[in-house]
């Protein structure tokens, strides 16, 4: 059963740091993403104007922090919750502000079809999976 355990976190750890690094990258430079949209309208919508650039920099930090935390086997918990911080933000952010759907334009016709708010539950899934199948401390 361990075995099984330890197989399973490296490869949701493994998975997790790559979408992280991912979308640290989307969010950095937005350019031709949808990043550039997602912050731009948290920032219109929430009346906050520090969502963009300077809120885009510190989840995209926090996104690269907790990549690399899991790819750390002794700091693997605390990347693992800060993965579940990072997507629970991004799933109240679509539920208070932005919806299931991004609108990509000025056309209210052209959405992204709801693929952020789906990646941000499956992320987060993925996230308390990886808690649940961490290798347990054995206890001297």
């Amino acid at each position: 059963m361990q075995s099984a355990r330890l197989v399973g976190s490296w490869a949701l750890s493994l998975f997790l740091a790559a979408m992280f690094f991912w979308l640290a990258d989307q969010t950095l430079f937005p350019v031709g993403s949808q990043g550039a949209v997602v912050f731009r309208q948290l920032a219109e919508i929430s009346g906050f104007p520090y969502w963009d650039p300077t809120g885009r920099v510190i989840v995209a930090g926090l996104e690269i922090l907790a990549a690399c935390l899991l790819l750390i086997p002794a700091a693997r918990l605390w990347g693992a919750w800060l993965c579940v911080f990072v997507t629970a933000g991004a799933i109240a952010a679509h539920g208070l502000w932005l919806g299931i759907e991004i609108q990509l334009s000025a056309d209210p016709v052209r959405t992204d079809g709801g693929q952020l708010f789906n990646l941000a539950l499956a992320l987060f899934a993925a996230s308390i999976l990886l808690l649940r199948v961490l290798p347990r401390r054995r206890e001297p």
